[in-house]
């Protein structure tokens, strides 16, 4: 059971949603070129925390 706002087309709500998960996996996408050097600035920051 799901609440209907009035107003509101299921079709079109629903075109919205699919949009809106493609913008967030596009995001990600280009964001896991980041992934290793982050990994690095946090590995690094912890190891000269403990010098």
């Amino acid at each position: 059971m799901s609440a209907q706002v009035g107003g509101r087309n299921r079709a079109i709500s629903w075109i919205a949603g699919v949009l809106c998960v493609g913008v967030i996996a596009a995001l990600v996408w280009f964001t896991l070129p980041l992934v290793p050097v982050m990994a690095q600035f946090v590995g690094d920051g912890l190891r000269n925390m403990g010098q």
